[in-house]
């Protein structure tokens, strides 16, 4: 995925604080950095994270709309036994 550069990210900043010269040398002067696939592995380990978060998140809204929904027909369920 491309990275867009038009806002200032909380990594670039930690790096920035970390060492301003290193940062400097990886995002203006585009010098390669010396472990490359440690690179490569957080961005592969924040995706997973990122696709957890999503489903997680989506796996909340469907129990909460099952419970609603089980709770609505529960209602019905007694509605229709104190009238028969």
């Amino acid at each position: 995925m491309p990275k867009d550069r038009s806002f200032v990210r909380a990594s670039d900043i930690g790096a920035w604080s970390f060492c301003n010269r290193a940062w400097w040398l990886a995002h203006v002067q585009k010098a390669p950095h010396e472990r490359p696939e440690m690179l490569d592995w957080g961005e592969q380990t924040h995706s997973a994270h990122g696709r957890l978060t999503s489903r997680s998140a989506w796996l909340q809204k469907s129990g909460f709309a099952l419970l609603i929904g089980g709770m609505s027909l529960l209602g019905f369920l007694l509605l229709i036994q104190l009238f028969l």
